[in-house]
């Protein structure tokens, strides 16, 4: 059975046609057209069937059953504005809330990921009265202006941009290739300090901050995994200047990282965000998000004085959509699956960077891994046409995976969260083959022992420790000139 009506030919002509250009496709030179999906499979209009290791979106699977008879049953019935009283709305803001903190009680629901930050922005405007913003450098929080100004993944690549005076880069607190690295005695207070300085700064010429947000996990700056104790500290500062902290969820919330619900819960108990957002898992592929905060952030937000409604968020069809997720990931143990299969795809992982010199680092929580690739492992030289290879191979040999961060040179594995170990297996099997090809081709051996820039010698990450500018939509484009250049987090209550 196939859902084509074009020929392929005919799809990527009328895109071209009808679609505006910059909106990029996955590998653009060869673009797959994907007809049906299953679980972490994608199928395209010949019956090929590929390995999804990309799809943050399809949470519980493509597909999963449950979720399509929950939003098929519920449209049956009724899909309306959300401004009318109903039910699944009420209990799915109830379900929701018995994953997070206490005191973060009050949810907007709205459409989208950027939406949902656009929100968040607009919350801790109003409950301030200060406008200035401190993101992370190479963060991304969305597509819509007010994001785009925060998200430096995006910004840097405009041709002459101009960086907002209300908007401040915060070092990424990057233990691989940051400033502080993991031979530092504190990084977590190093870059937080950081924060504190760009605070003082902001003071000093009569600026007020509002909100520091950050992804709790970075993923578009090459899955960043930030040092424990890092957003205490940071918090600290952001408080004391009358500000608020937001965690941007969009990516590894909902029991990705394994050990957790909810990615920013990795830093300790103590550690609660004053605003929430979350989207992409929250309705495999459903279009839905949410912002979650406080009582007191919420009241303010009322007291301005503005009216707030979203027509489609929260509507029926949705929430309906999103309780069946939460069923989904309770009754499959899907967020057990993302702490075994991700610590084992991370041991896998680790057996490489002892086997490959390209192979710098090993990084990632549960099923949210990165692998980050350095033609020299002192110098950390990305690797870039190197991780752009290997994609494309992979692709000839039908698994999906992508690149990303700020040189494009880290593997990226985020797939739904129903991934196996034989999925593991298959595909580190395939990494290993194509690494061993490169490697052959350039030269390059395992060295003796790798340092630090400070000499001493690096630790590397124990398997245990795991609980775009995009030309072709997926990583940087191939220059020929670079070619050879636990805690388990409280049940889901009903």
């Amino acid at each position: 059975m196939t859902a084509e009506i074009f020929p392929k030919e005919k799809t990527i002509d009328l895109r071209k046609k009808h679609i505006g250009p910059s909106c990029k496709v996955f590998f653009s030179h060869d673009p797959i057209k994907i007809v049906r999906a299953k679980g972490q499979y994608m199928y395209d209009e010949n019956g090929v069937r590929y390995l999804d290791c990309i799809n943050n979106v399809a949470h519980v699977g493509h597909s999963h059953p449950m979720v399509v008879k929950a939003g098929a049953e519920q449209m049956e019935l009724l899909n309306t504005n959300s401004r009318f009283l109903h039910d699944n709305l009420v209990q799915y803001a109830q379900r929701l809330q018995a994953t997070l903190p206490e005191k973060l009680s009050v949810c907007y629901f709205v459409n989208s990921g950027s939406e949902a930050n656009d929100l968040a922005l607009r919350l801790a405007w109003e409950y301030t009265g200060h406008k200035d913003v401190i993101t992370l450098d190479n963060a991304y929080h969305g597509h819509v202006s007010s994001l785009i100004n925060i998200s430096p993944y995006k910004f840097h690549q405009l041709a002459n941009a101009e960086q907002s005076k209300s908007v401040h880069v915060a070092l990424s607190p990057d233990l691989y290739r940051g400033n502080y690295r993991q031979d530092h005695p504190d990084p977590a207070t190093a870059y937080a300090d950081d924060v504190n300085n760009l605070i003082q700064k902001a003071h000093e010429k009569g600026h007020k901050v509002a909100a520091f947000i950050a992804e709790s996990l970075q993923s578009c700056g090459g899955q960043v995994i930030p040092p424990a104790g890092y957003f205490q500290k940071v918090a600290q500062h952001v408080h004391r200047a009358g500000g608020l902290f937001i965690a941007d969820e969009v990516q590894v919330g909902f029991g990705r990282v394994g050990t957790h619900f909810w990615a920013f819960q990795l830093q300790g108990e103590d550690f609660v965000p004053d605003i929430v957002t979350m989207g992409k898992p929250i309705g495999n592929g459903h279009p839905m998000s949410c912002v979650v905060t406080t009582r007191e952030v919420a009241e303010a937000f009322k007291n301005s004085g503005m009216e707030y409604f979203n027509t489609f968020g929260g509507n029926p069809v949705s929430c309906a959509i999103g309780l069946a997720v939460l069923d989904v990931i309770e009754k499959e143990d899907l967020q057990g699956n993302a702490l075994r299969v991700g610590g084992y795809l991370t041991r896998l992982l680790e057996q490489q960077k002892e086997k490959h010199p390209l192979v710098g680092d090993i990084r990632g929580r549960g099923l949210f891994v990165g692998a980050e690739l350095v033609r020299d492992r002192v110098k950390l030289t990305p690797a870039t046409a190197e991780a752009q290879d290997i994609i494309y191979k992979l692709k000839e040999q039908h698994i999906l995976l992508s690149a990303d961060g700020p040189h494009r040179n880290v593997l990226k594995f985020k797939p739904p969260m129903c991934f196996s170990e034989e999925d593991a297996d298959m595909v580190v099997e395939k990494i290993d083959q194509i690494l061993t090809d490169i490697e052959k081709a350039l030269g390059l051996q395992m060295p003796s022992t790798v340092h630090t820039k400070n000499g001493s010698r690096k630790r590397n990450v124990q398997p245990e420790e795991n609980g775009c500018h995009h030309s072709n939509g997926i990583g940087h484009s191939c220059d020929t000139s670079q070619q050879h250049a636990s805690q388990q987090n409280k049940r889901l209550r009903p």
